[in-house]
């Protein structure tokens, strides 16, 4: 039953976003206060946390279109080096994620966004000076490996948002605030390419205005949440539960799918196909690499919302069987040299990858709501989960451009690295059966859940 809001209670909540201010009162589970003040403060915070997200995704992975344009004369670098140049980035990203996730309860979601946008002008910067200095590759490799301050604003997007929501709208929320995040890679690898045409500097320059924005708009129209505050010490009781690391795991076959496929694909698709068809817009020319990025990050949200209504862990089932299928495409396109086949087959992996991170995420507030002792304590567990999870499954995103490269090295194509990803899939499938979807586990484990919820 809903209690009934006092008008001081509402104003408080109601209130506008300004310097230094924090909602004291939030409970968003209370139906009248959802309705009445909640769900619109909720979506302003959303919509500004996308936009810095969305920035976030682009600088992280800017190096893999910029990597593409490199002129053999001026940046004489070997195909692993140039995977090296996608990969790096990916690894920093995900490290970064541990300390943004804990960031937001400690600074405040509003506060966080702030900073963490204004991080974004460091790897642009690098990237400023490694195209028009040209240094030696491992000064270069630093200015990439910067690119990682934009991956960890994924973790304190997600983490800040969560608070927002009630638990029956967290799937739908944290997929659209995710989507919106990752489709920052396929605006960028459209968009990039155009600008720089016009000077390689100019990939980085572009983005200077667009992430000023971003925090000029944290600072007037979002908010912290008192209720986000924990203690470390109450945060760090979540690398106690084996869900934490089962769904960590998962999270490594879902977005660090998307995430490496994302980094590589423009690359392999010009080693693989370099006659693959393009677009000429003015100087620049378009490869279809930006659809790949473009397509996982569509799905993502009706990974969410269908997760919401048949169960995460079932979505989730479905999307790595999907995964095996796309990996079977890949390996079989390669071998046939069929660039029709091989671009379905990674469009299917990124619509399932997609999908899969929607599902995932969506699992994690529904699985510590079952476990947890109090309503309380199931949102800062999965609040915690949600960065810890983000950060393991972003190493993905450095481990398949490198089994990429490797594959390359060894046999001079991909089906290699290709067959070990279906492999993969296999096996968290395996795993997502095994803890969430055994009728036993449904039954005595987690009977809360039974019905749908996982």
């Amino acid at each position: 039953m809903s209690t009934t809001l006092t008008p001081t209670v509402a104003a408080a909540a109601a209130a506008p976003a300004g310097k230094g201010r924090w909602l004291t009162h939030w409970e968003p589970e209370n139906e009248e206060f959802w309705a009445t003040t909640g769900r619109r403060v909720a979506r302003r915070n959303l919509v500004f946390s996308i936009f810095a997200e969305h920035l976030g995704f682009s600088v992280w992975t800017i190096w893999s279109v910029v990597v593409v344009a490199l002129p053999q004369a001026q940046f004489p670098y070997s195909v692993d080096q140039r995977f090296w140049l996608v990969a790096l980035p990916n690894l920093i990203g995900a490290l970064m994620r541990i300390p943004y996730t804990f960031a937001v309860t400690r600074f405040g979601g509003r506060t966080w966004t702030i900073i963490s946008a204004l991080l974004l002008l460091i790897p642009l910067a690098g990237l400023t000076y490694a195209v028009t200095a040209k240094p030696s590759y491992w000064v270069v490799l630093a200015c990439a490996a910067a690119a990682g301050f934009g991956g960890g604003n994924f973790a304190s997007s997600m983490t800040n948002i969560s608070f927002f929501y009630p638990e029956r709208k967290k799937g739908a929320a944290l997929g659209l605030n995710a989507a919106g995040g990752n489709i920052g890679i396929s605006t960028m690898q459209l968009f990039v390419p155009v600008v720089i045409a016009a000077g390689l500097v100019y990939g980085g320059l572009m983005w200077v205005p667009l992430v000023l924005a971003a925090a000029v708009g944290a600072y007037f129209f979002m908010n912290n949440l008192a209720v986000a505050k924990t203690p470390f010490r109450a945060q760090f009781a979540t690398v106690k539960r084996p869900h934490t690391w089962v769904m960590s795991f998962l999270y490594i076959g879902t977005f660090g799918s998307f995430l490496g496929y994302s980094a590589a694909f423009p690359l392999v698709l010009k080693l693989q196909f370099p006659d693959a068809p393009t677009a000429r817009w003015g100087a620049a020319t378009i490869t279809l690499a930006f659809t790949g990025p473009l397509i996982g990050s569509l799905a993502r949200p009706f990974g969410g919302w269908l997760s919401d209504r048949v169960g995460g862990a079932r979505v989730t089932a479905a999307c790595f069987t999907l995964m095996a299928l796309g990996s079977y495409g890949v390996v079989s396109a390669a071998g046939a040299k069929n660039m029709g086949l091989f671009l379905a087959s990674f469009w299917l992996l990124f619509t399932a990858a997609g999908a899969g991170n929607g599902s995932t995420y969506r699992m994690i507030p529904a699985i510590f709501a079952a476990k947890s002792p109090d309503l309380a304590t199931a949102k800062r567990e999965s609040a915690a989960t949600l960065g810890i999870a983000g950060a393991i499954g972003a190493i993905g995103g450095f481990y398949l451009p490198r089994a990429i490269a490797d594959s390359y090295n060894a046999t001079g194509g991909v089906s290699t690295a290709f067959t070990w990803f279906g492999v993969m899939y296999g096996t968290c499938l395996a795993v997502t059966w095994w803890c969430y979807l055994r009728r036993r586990v449904l039954i005595t484990q987690v009977p809360s859940l039974a019905h749908a919820s996982i």
